[in-house]
């Protein structure tokens, strides 16, 4: 991934983080120095969460993380997380906030 990241987007800054020896990456991307998280970045942001997600579910790994995904990433839910895991995931939720008052608009709101 580093490899792929570094050729499509040579001027980005990547951090790595989270548990990586377990398939589930975990990455922030900093504009260049001096520069602004403008739109422009943003959408470029967009194209590496693809390219990793792509990446990912080629070797079968994850974008998300055994406590959910993000809202940013979660388009890639059904990607990374099979159907049976997801209706498991939202039975879960329901069992801990069966009124959808704890984080409410959030994905299983």
């Amino acid at each position: 991934m580093q490899s792929l990241l570094r050729a499509a987007y040579p001027h980005f800054d990547v951090v790595w983080f989270g548990h990586i020896g377990d398939g589930n990456l975990h990455i922030s991307v900093l504009p260049p120095a001096g520069a602004a998280a403008d739109a422009a970045f943003i959408a470029q942001c967009e194209e590496v969460t693809k390219l990793l997600a792509d990446t990912l579910h080629k070797h079968g790994g994850s974008i998300s993380a055994e406590h959910g995904i993000g809202l940013v990433k979660r388009a890639y839910l059904e990607s990374t997380r099979s159907a049976e895991e997801i209706v498991l995931m939202r039975a879960i939720r329901r069992g801990f906030d069966p009124k959808g008052l704890l984080n409410p608009g959030k994905l299983w709101a």
